[in-house]
């Protein structure tokens, strides 16, 4: 304190408070400057989350350390049953950031009359920690839905037909985390309407919900991604309309279309034809070589397509092609959730030659 006569024992309580709560800040900000490095990997967010424990730890004064003593802490060790249920890292974000916002409440108002300058850093650092928990928060949805991409082989994308939502539904019963949403015909109410249900069903089976070409369907249905075709917008323009949160993916064929989405930033490639395709039937089919070729020093997760289905995985997996997307052959399937999960067996390291 600037000024405070340590007899007083109100006083002492107060420096008490202050002390207890500089510490809650401290480890609140300590978890969540943790998950930032290690779960995120965001070096931006450490630093600024370090800076902010700094400062506190410069101001915690010694006459706040030696107050910890005054009067015995009765309530040491109470904890509540909330605590015990966050078992998610968004949950753990948020509740470290509250503590930290609720403990730098306390400091700020039990030191406005005797510390002025501590009030002030208290105020301005809990303002800063509402912005820094959206932040942590929006990356930490990105990092999970990137993960999707990474851990999952199987990619899904519609066709159109009225037994839509129920297709898509058995498929994702049957293990798929990878829906696209792709449609050329029709209204864009109807449209609009259907990406809102896919995407409701797939938060319901914890899949990654993503639509094709249309960044304004994306927005309206707050879908997690966009894929783009070779005709489409460039992957940074969508990237500043969409956000950092979302998943972009790129359609790519040959080495310089490869290499601008990469330098662009996109998430995910998808190569083909492979081979001959329906949905497709005016583009020449790749090859297997060639598709091999062009992905051998791609560092970003790539799923190749075109006239793929079961018959062929086995062959796909001789050339150490591990990621494919679908259409005919899942969406045409009598028993869609079946082939799903045989789809994702044969795809599976279990089944790997």
């Amino acid at each position: 304190m600037e000024s405070s006569n340590l007899k007083d024992p109100e006083d002492l309580r107060i420096c008490q408070i202050i002390d207890a709560n500089l510490d809650r800040a401290r480890e609140g900000l300590r978890v969540l400057e943790d998950w930032a490095r290690f779960g995120l990997g965001k070096a931006d967010l450490v630093l600024i989350i370090k800076n902010l424990r700094q400062i506190l730890g410069k101001n915690h004064l010694e006459i706040y350390k030696r107050s910890r003593n005054h009067l015995e802490d009765k309530c040491k060790g109470l904890s509540h049953e909330e605590q015990l249920k966050r078992k998610t890292s968004e949950e753990i974000i948020s509740s470290n950031s509250a503590r930290v916002q609720e403990a730098l409440r306390v400091i700020e108002e039990f030191s406005r009359p005797h510390n002025h300058k501590l009030s002030r850093i208290a105020s301005k650092i809990r303002y800063e920690i509402y912005s820094l928990e959206v932040e942590l928060l929006n990356f930490n949805k990105y990092k999970n839905l990137e993960n999707i991409i990474k851990e999952n082989n199987l990619y899904v994308i519609t066709d159109q037909r009225e037994n839509l939502i129920k297709i898509i539904e058995d498929i994702l019963i049957g293990g798929v985390k990878i829906i696209q949403y792709r449609f050329k015909t029709g209204n864009d109410a109807d449209h609009l309407e259907k990406a809102i249900k896919l995407k409701t069903l797939c938060k319901k089976y914890n899949s990654l919900f993503i639509v094709n070409d249309r960044v304004d369907i994306a927005l309206a249905s707050n879908s997690d991604g966009l894929h783009l075709g070779q005709d489409d917008l460039d992957v940074k323009t969508a990237r500043s309309l969409l956000g950092n949160k979302k998943i972009i993916g790129k359609t790519a064929n040959n080495e310089i279309d490869i290499s601008k989405a990469i330098e662009d930033g996109c998430d995910y490639i998808g190569i083909g034809p492979v081979f001959k395709s329906a949905t497709k039937k005016d583009k020449q089919p790749l090859g297997l070589e060639r598709v091999q070729e062009l992905t051998k020093d791609i560092k970003v997760p790539w799923f190749a397509i075109g006239g793929i289905n079961k018959n062929n995985i086995s062959v796909l997996k001789k050339y150490n092609i591990k990621k494919v997307a679908l259409v005919s052959d899942l969406m045409n399937a009598k028993d869609p959730r079946k082939k799903a999960i045989m789809l994702n067996k044969e795809l599976s390291n279990e089944n790997n030659n």
